[in-house]
């Protein structure tokens, strides 16, 4: 995007899934660029007068809301979530994702799933045929980590997807370290001819603790563009 940024869309993608928000909503905040807008929006809405409680998907997006004096739980106080809005590395036509280039995947997902509707925002650049060019976040155990990488390589070579598999480093060159003291491999596999089966594959290796595809979490997809905003799948609580 040239006259229409991708950082303007994200804004406007952010907008729109404001005006789901309603007074006395428990909200999950999700982490990244995109997400990072509407918590923005959010805390003017607070500062307005709005009334919600909010549990944040990283300590980077609980410092953002904390400067804007959004009230903020933790998950295990608010278990029971009404709406999660949060960014994609990622998506599809069937509203599968991946997540986790910020490295939050395993608060997000937690979060996601504990909410009753979980709306991801997105720049149209997101949208994708196949899953894959962006690649695919594990969060892992220090243990045995070259034992669960090549358990990796195998199941995903077992549903055709193959590449290299790298841990994330700092830009400082140190391994990078994700919230919950684990580390994140990046799969730089091009394609996934089969998300659905990597995703369940993935899950059942002991040393995984999560994968960054999200599979029937999102019920929605807000996506902004030079043409304006398109929706993908129900904003609304239809089943």
């Amino acid at each position: 995007m040239s006259a229409f940024s991708s950082d303007a869309a994200k804004r406007l993608a952010a907008a729109e899934a404001l005006k789901l928000v309603a007074p006395g909503m428990r909200l999950g905040l999700g982490t990244g660029s995109t997400a990072r807008h509407f918590v923005d929006l959010l805390g003017a809405r607070v500062a307005g007068g709005l009334d919600v409680i909010c549990v944040p998907t990283s300590e980077q997006t609980r410092a953002q809301a904390e400067q804007l004096f959004i009230p903020l739980a933790t998950i295990d106080s608010v278990p029971e979530l009404d709406l999660t809005v949060d960014g994609a590395d990622e998506f599809d036509a069937r509203l599968r994702l991946i997540k986790g280039g910020g490295g939050a995947l395993l608060r997000e997902k937690i979060v996601a799933t504990a909410s009753r509707r979980m709306i991801v925002i997105a720049d149209s650049s997101k949208q994708v045929k196949t899953l894959g060019a962006f690649p695919l976040p594990v969060e892992v155990t220090p243990f045995g980590l070259e034992v669960t990488c090549r358990m990796i390589r195998a199941t995903a070579e077992a549903t055709g997807a193959t590449g290299s598999i790298r841990p994330r480093q700092t830009a400082g060159g140190k391994a990078f370290i994700s919230d919950n003291g684990n580390y994140i491999v990046d799969c730089h596999f091009g394609a996934l001819p089969d998300p659905d089966e990597l995703a369940r594959r993935l899950s059942a290796i002991p040393g995984v603790v999560e994968h960054g595809l999200f599979i029937g979490v999102a019920k929605a997809v807000i996506s902004a563009g030079p043409e304006g905003v398109e929706i993908f799948g129900r904003l609304d609580e239809a089943p």
